[in-house]
């Protein structure tokens, strides 16, 4: 016997409305931020002596600014900072997340690690809210804030603001230069196209470290890190770090994985020096096919209504 359907009412669908809106209100203000303490230090790391001078420049700052600005009073012609911003700049692979989790040990602090991706809200108008929530963890909680892909936060506010999403985006970006301005800690971005950052971003981190590919006797040094003395291997080093240009520390790495791991596959004793460049030819292929490729950047649309309301107007 078919079952006659029941109708709805509109206290039901006023119920649900109600609901549902409880549950958006309980996801916005669940959002939690990872404080983890820091993976690397200096010593895990192989660089070039004067990238790895950059960054000791760098924070000292933080650990000598009393010196500096008041017992030499700086101060009385420079307004003494009240944060450190550094920006690691690069192409990928090259160690600037590693630097990061270093700084952070050597200042002993906690880090928290975030990207775009993990404050975007899909609730219009929330970004902002999230961004001022992050910060407000890490003064409270006293860690280092690591921004990392900080080029989809900090590009080019737009200009001819056409549509309530570039007013939106630009609502942000102005959020989070005031909370730039205000915060007692340090702050490290990382980013692989440094040319997207917005001008006013950029005057207020005062460090811009570029992150390059190693050199030759770096890429030696890379290559004696990774293939330790537990790792049997037959690999002519210095042949491999002449004949393989613009490889980056990660690259080796992923090299070095793949290759005991095929060794170990097959049954072998002894790591070959043929298994070893497969792997850095295939990684090297692999980059250069994605090169080139465009990026697909995806907008939300907010209402003239919200945008007015972000700007303090009315109509």
């Amino acid at each position: 016997m078919p079952i006659n359907p029941v109708p709805i009412g509109k206290e039901a669908i006023n119920q649900h409305s109600k609901n549902k809106i409880v549950e958006q209100q309980k996801e916005k203000n669940s959002m939690e931020f990872l404080i983890s303490e820091p993976m690397y230090q200096f010593s895990d790391m192989v660089m070039d002596e004067s990238l790895h001078s950059a960054i000791v420049d760098a924070i000292s700052m933080f650990q000598y600014q009393d010196k500096v600005f008041v017992e030499w009073n700086l101060a009385r012609v420079i307004k003494r900072p009240i944060n450190l911003c550094i920006n690691f700049y690069g192409e990928s692979g090259t160690g600037k997340t590693m630097a990061a989790n270093a700084v952070a040990y050597e200042l002993g602090l906690r880090i928290l690690r975030v990207n775009y991706a993990d404050i975007e809200s899909k609730y219009v108008g929330e970004t902002s809210k999230n961004l001022v929530k992050m910060f407000d963890e890490a003064q409270k909680k006293n860690v280092l804030i690591l921004f990392d892909e900080a080029d989809a936060l900090l590009s080019k506010r737009v200009t001819d603001m056409s549509s309530a999403t570039d007013v939106s985006v630009n609502q942000t970006r102005s959020v989070l230069l005031t909370l730039l301005d205000s915060f007692k800690g340090i702050v490290i971005f990382t980013t692989n196209f440094i040319s997207n950052y917005d001008s006013a971003f950029m005057r207020r981190i005062p460090y811009h470290i570029k992150f390059g590919l190693p050199q030759e006797n770096t890429r030696i040094e890379l290559l004696k890190h990774y293939l330790t003395d537990t790792v049997p291997n037959n690999i002519l080093i210095s042949d491999v770090a002449k004949r393989f240009e613009g490889i980056s520390g990660c690259d080796i790495a992923n090299a070095t994985v793949i290759a005991a791991l095929k060794t170990a596959r097959m049954h072998g004793n002894i790591m070959q020096q043929s298994d070893f460049e497969d792997a850095l030819e295939n990684i090297i292929k692999s980059k250069k096919e994605n090169q080139g490729k465009s990026v697909k950047v995806e907008t939300k649309e907010v209402t003239e209504e919200f945008a007015m309301k972000q700007l303090g107007r009315k109509d």
